[in-house]
């Protein structure tokens, strides 16, 4: 399923002249390795950036302190500026970034296990206006199927956003 998806996003990819990037947390770099699976990955995958780490996120992508500070890493706030900090720094068309609680610890009432907010930014077609969409969802089972999950949905959101993809 999860290799028919990554397959199916990078054809739109390519059909749209688009390149994609993505700034991962919680999936460890599960979501460039999704795409990388599928041969000739490298006319749509550009980069992927593994910030596990705050520190990592503010020094690759740019992401505020006060964001972490104010918002945490699992956050609205933190995904919008790990998606946009890749689009500032790579030359594709649309960056994808997650972070989230995979488990099977770190929860909390605010952010049980399963939390995990997702960023798309694309650049607007014809100008150097950014457009960002995020989403927060909690997700089911142990700290493989969240991941599992998340690279699911990433790469769904990636394919919803790519222009002439029909979304029958």
């Amino acid at each position: 399923m999860q290799q028919d998806l990554a397959r199916r996003t990078g054809l739109a990819l390519k059909t749209a002249g688009w390149t994609m990037a993505t700034a991962e947390s919680c999936t460890g770099g599960g979501i460039a390795a999704a795409m990388t699976d599928i041969a000739g990955s490298s006319e749509w995958l550009d980069s992927g950036f593994v910030t596990y780490s705050n520190a990592a996120k503010m020094r690759l992508l740019g992401v505020p302190a006060s964001v972490l500070a104010e918002h945490g890493a699992v956050s609205e706030a933190t995904v919008r500026a790990m998606a946009e900090g890749v689009l500032a720094r790579s030359p594709v068309n649309i960056a994808v970034a997650v972070s989230g609680i995979a488990g099977p610890d770190g929860g909390s009432t605010d952010k049980p296990v399963g939390t995990v907010w997702f960023a798309w930014a694309r650049r607007e077609q014809g100008s150097d206006a950014v457009v960002t969409d995020v989403a927060r969802h909690v997700l089911g089972g142990d700290r493989a199927a969240v991941r599992a999950a998340t690279v699911k949905t990433a790469l769904e959101g990636i394919l919803e956003r790519v222009p002439g993809v029909s979304q029958a």
